[in-house]
Formats: C-alpha cells, sequence, structure tokens
C-alpha cells in the first residue's frame, strides 16, 4: 500500500476497484454541475484502438479530500487539471487528482487516453456502446454513478459511409480524406450507464419525430414490420405523456436495431437500442412474438420517464425503473395490440418467471442492498423484472388506480431530471392511502420468497360452514403476504367468484354458499404464491381463459413442489388439454411445460417410449389449429420434441423443401433453428444440412452467428471439446447471444452425457464472466449449461463447487442457486 492509499484510507475512502457506496455518497455531496465533452476516433478496424480526448467540467464544494475519477484501465497518456499538466497517478480502477490541483467551485480537467474496452461492442462495420450498470468507466474517465448526472457534448470521427447517433441531435458533420466527423449538440441531463452512441452503416427510416436505424435485409420483414413498430412507438408515447401529465422529456428520440443486443433493448436517452430480431418479425409472427415486440418498444419507451426522467439514487433502486417499465408496457400492450387480454398476459408474462426464482433457494428480494456498483449487474432478474410488478399491481388495488396515477405524477413531477430512491415514492404514496404500506413494503419489497395457501372446507347439508384459508411462508417462516385474488367456485350449472382480502395470515370466507363441485384457486390470476389444486378438475371446460392458465400454472408449481402430482401425470393432463386448448397465449404455457416436463422431470431412458405419442399430440394439434400463429406455436413445440426418426424426417422435409406445414409459413431464421436443431439430433448428412443452410442466408449478420455456432453444432466431442475450452478467453465471448445459443446447443439433453465434463469449469469461470460481461451474461451462462441436467452426479458438481468456495460472492452464489434449482428437483422427482 502507498502513502497516498494509506492517506485516502485515514479519510474513510479507500481506492478499490469498482465504486464503493461510501465513495459515491461523499462524491454526490461534493460534486456537480458535470460536463463531459469527449471526442472519440473509432476505426474501421475493430481491433485498432480508439483514441480519445476529454475534457471535464465540475464544481467542488469541498476540497478537503482527494479526488477519485473512475476508469478501469490504466490507459491514460496526459492529465491537465486546471491548466496545469500533472503525471497520471493511476490506482485500483480511478484516477487519482490531488488536492492541492483542485479548487472549490469550478474545476477542469482535460484528458488524453486510448480504449479498447469491450463495452464498445465493435464489429465489422459497426459499433456500439452498452454501459449499464458501471460500463461508463471503461470507456472514458468519470463519476460512474447515477445521482451525479451530467451532460455531454460528444464528437465522433468515424469512416466516412458511416451513420452515428448519440443521446442528442446532430449539430453539423464534414467529410476529410475519408473520416466524416460528427458534431452533436449539448445533452440532457443523463446519468453515465445513459450516456451511448452508435456508429456505422445502417438504413434511416424516419415517421413523424421518430427515427430507426436498422441493418435488416429481409424485405419481408421489413414490409411487415416498419409500420407497426412506429405505429406502437407513437402509441406508446401518447400513453406515457397522457398517464404522467408529462410531454415527452427529452431533445430528441431515436431508435437503433442492433444485430444480436444482448438485450431486448436498453433505454439510452433519446437513442434507444433493441434487439433487432425482437422488432422485425414475418408476416405469419405468433401472437406470443408480437406481445414480445409491443412489450419490449413499450417497456423502453416508458423508461425515458421512469430511469431517465427521474432515476434511482443508487442502484439497489434498480428495480423502480425496471417495475414501472413493465408495469406501464402491459398497459401500453393493451392498447397497441388488438383483442388483447390484459390479465391472462399479464399472467401468462409475469407468473412463470417470478415463480421461477422465487421458489428457489437463491431468491432475492425486490429490493437489495449494494456495496459496489461493479456487483450491479448481479441485481438484474426475474425477480425485478417479473415480481416488482405484480407486487405493484396489488399496491394499485389496494390504493386504488386513481390516488396510485396521482401519485406517480407527483413523484415524477418533484424529482424530474433528479434522482430518487423507493422510500421517497412510498412517502409519496402513504399520504394518499389509509393502508400501512412500510408494514405492506416489509415482506413484498424487503423479502425474498413467496407465500403457501392451505384451506380447510367444512360443510353442512351442502352448506359451507366454513371455508379456512391460511397462507405460511413456503419456506416455513410464519410471514403473510397482503394481497388480493379471487376463487372460482364451480358448480354444475354455474361459476360463481369469490374474492379474497388476505389481510392476516388466516381469515375465513363463503360461510353459507353452497358447496362447490371444484374450486379454483386465485381464477383471477392476481394472487401470488403456491395455490391448492383438484387434480380431478376438468380445466379445459372452464370457459374463462385466465381461470385455465391460473389452474395450469398452479398445477406445475404443485408439481414441482412434489404436492401429490407426479410428472408423468401433468405430462397426461397437459397433452390433453393441449388438443382442446384455443387461446393461443394458454397454449403457449402448455407448450412450454410439454417441453419442460419431458426434458428436463422425465428419466432419459423413459423419453424414447413417451416420445412418438407427444410428437402425434403436437402435430394433431397443430393441423387443429385455428390460425396461423397458433399453427406456428404447436410446429414449434413438435420441433423442440422431435425426438423419433419419423418426426426427424418430416422436421428435415419442411427444412428441405423450405415449405412448412399446410397454414406455417416459416422465415429464414426458423429455418436456421430447423436446421440446428437436426444437426444435434445427429440426423444423418447433418454437416451438409448445415452448409446448405449457411449459404441460404442472404444478411450478413445472421451468417456470421452461424458461422461462429457450427463448432457447437458438431458431432464431434473433440470440436465441442475444442470450443468450450476457447471460451476461457474472454475475446472469445465478445457476443454473449452467440455463446449463450452455442453453450445450449451444447447441453442439449441429447448431448448431456458427453457434455457433463464442463461443468467444473463453469463454474470456475463463472466469477470472470460476471466481472467482463454485461448484465444478464452470468444468468444467460448458468441457465444455458445447467437448463436440463437431472443427474444426482450433475448436481453434486454445484455442491461441491459451493461447499469448496464458503466466501464465494453471495449475489453470484444465488444465481447458481437459482439456475440450478430446477436441476435438484429433478433429481427428487426422479429418484
Amino acid at each position: 500500500m502507498n502513502i497516498l492509499t494509506t492517506v485516502l484510507f485515514a479519510l474513510g475512502l479507500p481506492v478499490q476497484p469498482g465504486v464503493s457506496a461510501k465513495l459515491a455518497e461523499h462524491r454526490a455531496k461534493t460534486i456537480s454541475n458535470i460536463h463531459y465533452a469527449l471526442n472519440f476516433t473509432i476505426p474501421a478496424d475493430q481491433k485498432a484502438p480508439v483514441l480519445a480526448t476529454e475534457v471535464l467540467d465540475f464544481k467542488l464544494s469541498s476540497i478537503a479530500q482527494t479526488l477519485q475519477i473512475d476508469f478501469k484501465t490504466n490507459t491514460i497518456t496526459q492529465v491537465n487539471v486546471n491548466g496545469k499538466a500533472i503525471k497520471p497517478n493511476f490506482i485500483n480502477e480511478h484516477l487519482i487528482i490531488g488536492a492541492k490541483s483542485l479548487i472549490r467551485g469550478s474545476n477542469r480537467i482535460k484528458l488524453s487516453y486510448t480504449t479498447a474496452s469491450s463495452s464498445m461492442n465493435r464489429n465489422r462495420d459497426y459499433m456500439y456502446t452498452l454501459l449499464v450498470p458501471d460500463r461508463a468507466r471503461t470507456v472514458f474517465p468519470c463519476f460512474d454513478q447515477p445521482d451525479l448526472k451530467a451532460m455531454y457534448t460528444l464528437t465522433l470521427n468515424v469512416p466516412k459511409d458511416w451513420q452515428a447517433v448519440g443521446n442528442a441531435p446532430v449539430k453539423d458533420f464534414v467529410v476529410n480524406k475519408g473520416v466524416k466527423t460528427v458534431r452533436f449538440t449539448r445533452s440532457d441531463l443523463v446519468s453515465t450507464y445513459l450516456f451511448s452512441f452508435v456508429a456505422g452503416k445502417f438504413y434511416k427510416v424516419s415517421k413523424g419525430n421518430i427515427n430507426l436505424y436498422h441493418r435488416e435485409t429481409d424485405t419481408a420483414k421489413l414490409k411487415a414490420s416498419i409500420d407497426p413498430i412506429f405505429d406502437i412507438q407513437a402509441d406508446a408515447l401518447k400513453f406515457m405523456e397522457d398517464y404522467t401529465a408529462i410531454k415527452y422529456p427529452f431533445k430528441k428520440f431515436d431508435c437503433i436495431a442492433i444485430p444480436d443486443f444482448q438485450y431486448g433493448g436498453m433505454e439510452h436517452v433519446g437513442a434507444i437500442q433493441y434487439k433487432a430480431a425482437a422488432l422485425f418479425l414475418d408476416a405469419s409472427a405468433t401472437r406470443d412474438q408480437l406481445i414480445a415486440r409491443a412489450n419490449v418498444l413499450a417497456h423502453e419507451t416508458a423508461h425515458q420517464w421512469f430511469g431517465d426522467l427521474v432515476t434511482m439514487r443508487w442502484f439497489n433502486d434498480v428495480w423502480m425503473k425496471e417495475v414501472f417499465a413493465n408495469f406501464m408496457a402491459d398497459r401500453i400492450s393493451n392498447i397497441t395490440l388488438k383483442d388483447n387480454n390484459y390479465t391472462l398476459k399479464f399472467l401468462t408474462d409475469h407468473y412463470p418467471l417470478a415463480y421461477g426464482v422465487d421458489r428457489t433457494p437463491g431468491a432475492n428480494a425486490i429490493r437489495q442492498q449494494l456495496g459496489n456498483l461493479q456487483d450491479a449487474g448481479s441485481m438484474y432478474g426475474n425477480i425485478i423484472y417479473h415480481k416488482a410488478p405484480i407486487m405493484m399491481r396489488q399496491l394499485e388495488r389496494l390504493m386504488g388506480e386513481k390516488a396510485f396515477q396521482e401519485g406517480l405524477r407527483q413523484y415524477l413531477k418533484r424529482y424530474a431530471y433528479g434522482n430518487a430512491t423507493w422510500p421517497d415514492l412510498i412517502s409519496i404514496l402513504d399520504a394518499r392511502t389509509p393502508v400501512d404500506l412500510l408494514a405492506w413494503n416489509k415482506v413484498w419489497g424487503n423479502e425474498a420468497g413467496r407465500p403457501k395457501f392451505t384451506h380447510q372446507l367444512k360443510t353442512d347439508n351442502g352448506k359451507i360452514t366454513a371455508l379456512m384459508i391460511s397462507q405460511l411462508g413456503e419456506d416455513g417462516n410464519k410471514r403473510f403476504w397482503p394481497q388480493y385474488f379471487e376463487m372460482a367456485f364451480i358448480y354444475n350449472d354455474h361459476v360463481e367468484t369469490i374474492p379474497v382480502n388476505m389481510k392476516q395470515a388466516t381469515i375465513t370466507v363463503a360461510v353459507g354458499k353452497a358447496k362447490p363441485d371444484v374450486i379454483i384457486f386465485n381464477s383471477s390470476g392476481e394472487g401470488y404464491g403456491v395455490f391448492p389444486v383438484d387434480v380431478n378438475a376438468e380445466i379445459i371446460s372452464i370457459k374463462d381463459p385466465v381461470t385455465r392458465a391460473s389452474a395450469y400454472i398452479n398445477l406445475y408449481e404443485n408439481m414441482l413442489s412434489g404436492q401429490g402430482m407426479t410428472p408423468q401425470r401433468l405430462l397426461n393432463i397437459v397433452r390433453a388439454a393441449i388438443l382442446k386448448e384455443k387461446e393461443e397465449l394458454n397454449l403457449n404455457i402448455l407448450a412450454d411445460y410439454i417441453n419442460a416436463i419431458f426434458w428436463r422431470f422425465i428419466p432419459a431412458d423413459k423419453r424414447p417410449g413417451l416420445a412418438a405419442d407427444i410428437e402425434s399430440t403436437l402435430w394433431q394439434a397443430m393441423e387443429r389449429a385455428g390460425t396461423a400463429n397458433t399453427k406456428k406455436l404447436l410446429f414449434k413445440a413438435y420441433t423442440g420434441i422431435a425426438l423419433s426418426k419419423g418426426a426427424q424426417d418430416k422436421v428435415y422435409q419442411v427444412w428441405r423443401d423450405k415449405r412448412g406445414p399446410a397454414g406455417v409459413t416459416l422465415a429464414e431464421d426458423e429455418y436456421t433453428s430447423l436446421a440446428t436443431g437436426l444437426a444435434i439430433r445427429n440426423y444423418t448428412n447433418y454437416q451438409d444440412i448445415l452448409n446448405e443452410q449457411l449459404a441460404r442466408i442472404q444478411n450478413a449478420d445472421r451468417k456470421d452467428r452461424l458461422q461462429f455456432l457450427m463448432a457447437s453444432l458438431s458431432n464431434d466431442v473433440a470440436v465441442r471439446d475444442a470450443f468450450f475450452a476457447s471460451l476461457k478467453d474472454r475475446a472469445n465471448r465478445a457476443k454473449e447471444s452467440w455463446v449463450a445459443t452455442a453453450l445450449g446447443n451444447m447441453h442439449h439433453p441429447l448431448r448431456l452425457a458427453q457434455s457433463e465434463k464442463y461443468l467444473p469449469e463453469s463454474l470456475d469461470w463463472l466469477a470472470d464472466i460476471q466481472r467482463t460481461g454485461d448484465i444478464f451474461f452470468p444468468q444467460a451462462w448458468l441457465q444455458a449449461t445447467f437448463a436440463w441436467y437431472q443427474t444426482p452426479a450433475a448436481a453434486a458438481v454445484v455442491s461441491s463447487f459451493l461447499n469448496n468456495n464458503p466466501n464465494y460472492n453471495p449475489k453470484l452464489k444465488a444465481k447458481i442457486l437459482q439456475l440450478t434449482d430446477n436441476m435438484y428437483r429433478a433429481v427428487r422427482l426422479i429418484k
């Protein structure tokens, strides 16, 4: 430890990697009026370094301590502080500026450096920055924390035939000797993680005040998608302006469709980035795909208010921006999509994914604690994206829609262009309801897990004398979640809805009602937890699609809990239902459950005896389906099983002839999926199939993707071994979505015997993946690796790793426990 570091420890501000909460709190109190003037020279060669200069202006209210500027790599060549050159002093990912060089009031620091950050996502003829949550400090020296918002004046020097997009409008550009210099106007106030720019060869389409940049070349997809994209985007903007009573708060609204983008979208101020595949759909897209597109467009638009206009103060409240983006997106999609069933969509979108984490020993609370920003990426997941909207809908129902909306409007107005915390919002909402929101928030927001409901029915002469409903934490803890839900009493000739207000751990309802033939708990799909099920209920005969969906989900959750429902029995129920179910969103659930049960919870040696019947069921269901969307959904489910030779021959014929079954239209990427599925199944001449599919692909980006996946599709184990070994090198993990797909190929259920040997190293590399990858990559890595294992030997690998690493990063440990929970359940259920 050198003298400077010793002094900083004495002052209570140790120089440590990342951005500690203590450092962030100190800087937020002393630094203001920040402006970054950034100039980047980006050569066409994606491996060549990027040269950069920066002028950083800010005000200091105190110079009692040295200044730490965040920059992850020590590539600074020149530093000038308030007109005087100083030697760069770099410690633990920070440029250190001594107090003697600073002044109370306005300061200016000029910097020159190079950057080769992976967060610049450089490709052959395009690049884009993605800096959430703490990646801004990998690209330029900055105060990388969300509550130090700044203005940016950006200049980009790029190849002359490239487009350039930033947070602010283009001011002007000049071309000189093959280089285009693009200058942008000064931006709005932006947190560092929301700063972004994109440059490269893109097509530009404009409608009204919205600009869309893309690289899509499929004319059919463009024809089917461009108008809906603009229409949904415009409707989403109008909805948000009306709901919040605040006009769009930034200087411009651009969208950039990025091939193989890491997320569905990212809400950069005025320059939203989307995954291209999520936007550009063909005319036969399933309803699930259409809903997903509407959702992601609405989600990122809502972020412009929730997240961009008002930003969390620290990433322990990152869930706030995500919950409101999803919460608003659900409402917006109800407007932008015709004949949309909001309640059904909300149920099928959020509950299975929230349960998928909350039932595990690695479950986390919605609001988590964060000591250092370098760990912020591990806070993202299905709890904040899917449990939080469920919580927020319960809160809206508790308060009433009007009071809830008025509270949100006040929140946005009070903290506009600034930062706020969850307690700040709770205090505003608490004033609009007699309910004690602090107590309500304790179990919903600050604790992990879900309730398990039990009931006791007493009757006399066909009348209910008592129906007692109780809840307890699924972990056995005596907790209860205040919530509303409904039950359906099903009689021979009618259905009656019974409201339930769980304002205490045990309540009694429905006294005096006639005893029903069947009780369906959570019939409206608003309650949260593990509910009792009647395994003999004829679910498909229930008219309400929401009640059917809730019943399907309850059955699956009870099966996982080992509550009187075996995988084989549930598989039979789901197979019977999929032949009669008409609602596409419900068919999607049933298809997912067939796939999950067959590959995850049925022993490998039993699958061949079941495959032909399941394939036949799915094919029949596809032929009976009334719409092209549902036919396509069911054909996809059929190809997902395709274990028998007959099924594989059918899939091959569709691929070979480039013609789907009657009523099913397939796009280029779907034919690619058929080819890769055949390769994994070691179909005859699979390599020739892959080579021909590669030749068929016209889009250069999609061609590059399949070329990357080739090694993972090989049935030569040595080739797969070499590919897996190559992933230890960070450079070979640059295209994270490609890597996740490749891992899924290698750990397909049909290959687990050959791939189990990869598990120890997959866990060993996880910490490095978390340090170097984007926020969802550790989760994607674990999911692709462990999704289908069901043997005690595989479970033992995970248990051994955790036992041998007792001090492992607790947030990464939680991810491991979340993503391997199904494996442990499979071992128990199969045993």
